[in-house]
């Protein structure tokens, strides 16, 4: 896996302290207690992830509006293949709507995809 780029460490740092109402939900009512550890604001290469479980190499990213336009649509593609081709890292979008108002589906496909790549022991 590629290092992390020093300088990201403060921004993730500082974006621990600032989630999203959607990151806080997401963090303190399912991933924080979680059966297997999630890391909340990731520094991995280039980027910083929403939540990074290293155990099963997922990545959860969470999108609002900017992620929306043509611009956000590239930068999400080129962060995932990154993510995938570089460090062998499986990534998942929600939409903030989606932690909002469907919460417990959401809760639900993250366990299903922790299943499918959880190693048996």
């Amino acid at each position: 896996m590629d290092p992390h780029k020093k300088e990201n460490v403060p921004l993730a740092q500082t974006l621990r302290k600032r989630m999203t109402p959607e990151e806080r939900r997401m963090w303190y009512d399912f991933l924080k207690d979680y059966p297997i550890r999630f890391k909340r604001q990731v520094a991995i290469g280039p980027y910083i992830v929403d939540f990074y479980c290293p155990t099963v190499k997922l990545v959860i990213e969470l999108d609002g509006r900017q992620h929306y336009t043509e611009e956000g649509r590239k930068n999400d593609a080129e962060r995932t293949a990154y993510l995938k081709e570089n460090c062998g890292i499986h990534v998942i979008r929600f939409k903030n709507y989606q932690i909002r108002d469907r919460f417990s589906s959401v809760c639900e496909q993250i366990e299903l995809t922790v299943n499918t790549y959880a190693k048996p022991e």
